[in-house]
């Protein structure tokens, strides 16, 4: 298949393919008139990158699981090298979530401060207190 072809079936673009092939991800071959073509393989490789972008990897990260599958393996995650780049996601996804939890529990306890501040502010003042009018003030 084309380029194009290609492109329309992977949910991407021609521009994105070319992408890709000038980082080393995919390979496309010419045929006699010098178009780009592709087999279904490549397109498997596409959607392993694709699922793993907007998995939130980044284009990098998607090289040991393209390579993974290169190799024959029924699945990109296969081989040790994509498992841990699963373990680093897994790390940095951690302390993203630590980092976000910490900025929620601050956010938190400085809204239930405002809310109290406001409360206090906006309570009606006590009224007078009696005067005796036998005893000036």
């Amino acid at each position: 298949m084309r380029i194009g072809e290609l492109a329309a079936r992977a949910g991407t673009t021609t521009r994105a393919l070319r992408y890709y092939e000038s980082r080393g991800l995919l390979a496309a071959r010419r045929d006699a008139r010098g178009y780009r073509t592709y087999g279904e393989e490549d397109l498997r490789l596409l959607r392993q990158i694709r699922t793993l972008q907007n998995a939130g990897f980044g284009l990098e990260e998607t090289r040991p699981f393209v390579e993974c599958l290169r190799a024959g393996h029924p699945t990109g995650d296969s081989c040790p090298a994509s498992l841990e780049v699963y373990r680093e996601k897994l790390a940095e996804l951690d302390a993203h979530i630590a980092r976000l939890s910490a900025v929620r529990e601050l956010v938190r306890e400085r809204l239930a401060d405002a809310d109290a501040g406001a409360a206090a502010d906006s309570a009606p003042a006590p009224p007078p207190a009696p005067r005796c009018a036998l005893w000036p003030a």
